[in-house]
């Protein structure tokens, strides 16, 4: 064997290596400047991610590596990753497939390795992509394409003539009509399938296409609450997120049809003009093929195109509207570690009362039934004023349900200590957490009742430790969530509540399986083994201790330890967010000041004596230094805005008891693009909408509320039948009720996910 023969097989791997640097080299720099970042901020966190970090970890503990980055441009740089990565394997597919057609040129390999978007890479493999029988197709196998060749030519020559040639009885073709109507059927699929021509016409369809939606005769009565939408038409690039949704759902139940058109006769121009090239017969023949191309094959296939695209841009929107809110709720202030007493408020079936411990153990539940028919008010009122001295009851959670404002009233009225407070909790869940495989599984000797009771009280104590439980789509926020992508939706709360739940950290003596699952690292598995571990061994007295929990290995406990606390720990960093590989850095500057990392903790005038750059070394930069030194000044401070208490307006309870005019207190409870939704303790909330939050025009209503803010709102108009509450937040001034501020870096999460939006579809 010659030595070339050796090195063939080293050098042909060596060349595929290179390629695939090339490759790689080519999407880092095409993520790098699409989100206006270097090219070694994306190796990094490529590389990162490769190695299992997750985005929360690389976010909080490899600024240095990173830049800095921040979780949601890490997010961003992972989802447009996979994005290429899928491109790139389409292409290779797409390649392969015209390589085995034996039709790959070099020009279209370049063309193809060229372009950045799916559908240029589609439009350039559409010629060659094995299709079913066709008009054009069959118009081949009776030996027509010559003919069709010979008119795109448009030369001048007699096409009867030329026709006549190509009557053939054996190939079925009778006369030169069917011989100019088969010429033309290939003629106009060459046209569709010509990429640049696709292109242009695409183009078109961005500027110009409008969606109309029309109700079908007969639905009226049916599609009542679609009325608004019967007759519209709009410009498809200005339709918002919520409409086109709304107007989707309509057509798959039949109320409306839907259609997205251009304007055809810009479209057929463009056609004709890149198309035609003469008056003559021949010119006439391809003009009547590029008419049929439009009308039969092009705009059924880009509208197909469009009606999806303009779903998945709706979807983005609705998302990102959907996972604001739950990202919102999920960082509700809570009340704390306080014995609660949480009521399911009802008539007829009465109220479910139980009796929770400061960490949220049921230790008592009984029904009372103050309403009527039964109305044992007295009773009643005796049994909660029992229940809160015998369990020494620290706060009243009431959900916000059916007869909810009433049980409120009449706790109100039975004269409890001014030290316990009375709250109404927004309950949307709780029936399906009672129902769930979780409730049955913490509480299996307890009926739902039971179960959705000691949820609002929970939610009360800590509502992201409850929240998690839950599926967030049955949480009572966001808009369509049920019919946009499901895997993309599942993809993007996910990404939330982690973010959510490892910006608080979490205590792992006390947090459920379903809350641990969401730490970085560690997921159901892991998260259960910490259970068992803990009920078979008690608390954990350390950090270091999760270590013997079974499949905790290094990397698992590099992912989570710095997002878990241990709050009774000896060591006080095991209740911080330090990292527990920062410990020794810690300990360091402790020793150089004489003192203990205690003392670091307890006073502000050692910590001040602390010279960072000191400590600056190939691994820990300043980034690092100032996050240790900021959370050794607050070690596990919650991010969360401090709880208060919230009261509706007396004697305001029903919609009937509304009068325009009014000016009522209220609660944000669901904020979409079209405005925000506040409970007045009506049972029935209002609507915000854009036009009435400000005085100035608001794209988001984010920029003005958010969830769970306390708000003073004006009632507009009040529709019983349909059980609509307009309201307004506009005051003499113009100015709206301050909204709170949130850290800056949770207010990103739409930048993420215009990412996911699809660049390359």
């Amino acid at each position: 064997m010659s030595i070339s023969q050796c090195l063939l097989p080293k050098v042909g791997c060596f060349f595929f290596i290179c390629t695939m640097i090339t490759e790689n080299s080519a999407i880092r720099q095409q993520v790098a400047t699409e989100l206006n970042l270097s090219t070694q901020q994306i190796s990094a966190v490529e590389k990162l991610l490769s190695e299992g970090a997750t985005v929360p970890f690389i976010a909080r503990y490899r600024k240095e590596v990173t830049g800095s980055l921040d979780e949601v441009q890490i997010a961003a740089i992972r989802d447009r990753l996979e994005q290429l990565e899928e491109l790139r394997k389409r292409k290779e597919f797409v390649l392969k497939s015209i390589e085995e057609q034996e039709k790959l040129t070099p020009e279209l390999r370049k063309k193809i390795e060229g372009v950045v978007l799916l559908s240029e890479v589609e439009d350039l493999y559409l010629p060659y992509k094995p299709k079913r029988k066709t008009r054009a197709t069959i118009a081949k196998e009776k030996g027509l394409e010559p003919l069709a060749m010979r008119l795109l030519e448009q030369e001048g020559f007699s096409v009867d003539k030329e026709a006549a040639q190509f009557i053939s009885s054996e190939k079925g073709v009778a006369s030169i009509d069917e011989a100019l109507a088969g010429a033309r059927d290939i003629i106009a699929e060459t046209i569709n399938e010509h990429a640049e021509t696709r292109q242009e016409i695409r183009n078109v369809f961005k500027k110009t296409a409008v969606i109309t939606a029309k109700v079908y005769p007969g639905k009226e009565t049916e599609g009542q609450k679609y009325r608004d939408y019967f007759e519209w038409t709009e410009p498809l690039s200005q339709a918002p997120s919520h409409r086109i949704l709304a107007i989707r759902r309509a057509e798959a139940e039949q109320i409306l049809s839907l259609d997205i058109s251009p304007d055809e006769e810009q479209a057929n121009d463009r056609i004709q003009r890149r198309w035609v090239k003469s008056g003559n017969a021949a010119g006439n023949q391809v003009s009547m093929a590029a008419k049929d191309c439009f009308k039969r094959l092009m705009k059924p296939s880009l509208e197909t195109e469009f009606r999806l695209e303009s779903k998945e841009r709706a979807d983005v929107e609705a998302i990102r509207i959907f996972a604001e809110n739950v990202r919102q709720l999920l960082m509700s202030a809570p009340m704390g570690q306080k014995r609660t007493l949480a009521i399911d408020p009802g008539f007829r079936t009465g109220c479910k009362v139980v009796c929770l411990d400061a960490q949220g153990k049921l230790i008592h539940f009984e029904a009372i039934y103050p309403h009527e028919p039964q109305r044992q008010t007295t009773q009643s009122g005796k049994t909660i004023q029992y229940l809160v001295e015998k369990f020494n009851m620290e706060a009243i959670a009431i959900g916000n349900g059916t007869a909810g404002r009433e049980t409120e009233e009449f706790v109100k009225r039975i004269g409890l200590p001014a030290s316990v407070p009375v709250v109404m909790v927004n309950e949307s869940g709780a029936s399906i957490y009672s129902a769930s495989e979780v409730a049955r599984e913490e509480f299996p000797d307890q009926d739902i009742t039971v179960r959705g009771a000691v949820s609002i009280g929970r939610r009360l104590m800590d509502p992201m430790a409850e929240l998690v439980k839950i599926d967030p789509k049955s949480i009572g926020v966001g808009q369509y969530q049920h019919d946009v992508d499901q895997k993309l939706l599942k993809s993007c709360l996910d990404d939330v509540v982690m973010r959510s739940v490892n910006g608080v950290g979490v205590e792992v003596n006390t947090a459920s399986k379903q809350l641990l699952s969401y730490v970085s690292g560690l997921g159901p598995v892991l998260a259960q083994n910490i259970v068992d571990f803990r009920n078979q061994n008690g608390p954990f007295p350390s950090r270091s201790a999760l270590k013997k929990v079974p499949r905790m290995g290094e990397k698992a406990f590099e992912q989570c330890a710095g997002f878990l606390r241990i709050r009774s720990a000896k060591n006080p960093l095991d209740a911080s967010a330090v990292h527990p590989e920062r410990y020794d850095l810690v300990n360091q500057m402790a020793k150089d000041l004489w003192c203990t990392p205690a003392d670091l903790i307890a006073n502000a005038e050692i910590r001040q004596k602390i010279d960072v750059k000191k400590y600056i070394n190939g691994d820990v930069g300043l980034p690092t230094l100032k996050d240790i030194v900021a959370e050794l000044a607050r070690p596990g401070l919650d991010p969360r805005d401090k709880f208060e208490v919230f009261q509706y307006q007396d004697g305001i309870e029903k919609m009937s008891d509304l009068r325009p005019g009014m000016s009522l207190p209220g609660i944000v409870t669901n904020i979409t693009a079209f405005g925000a939704f506040v409970d007045i303790g009506v049972h029935q909330d209002g609507l915000v909408h854009t036009s009435q939050l400000a005085n100035r025009f608001v794209k988001d209503p984010n920029e003005i509320v958010k969830l769970g803010q306390k708000v003073t709102v004006r009632v507009v108009e009040v529709d019983a039948a349909r059980k609509r509450i307009s309201l307004s937040m506009k005051d003499e001034t113009g100015i709206p009720t301050a909204r709170k501020k949130q850290p800056e870096a949770e207010t990103n999460i739409q930048d993420q996910l215009k990412k996911l939006q699809g660049k390359w579809k």
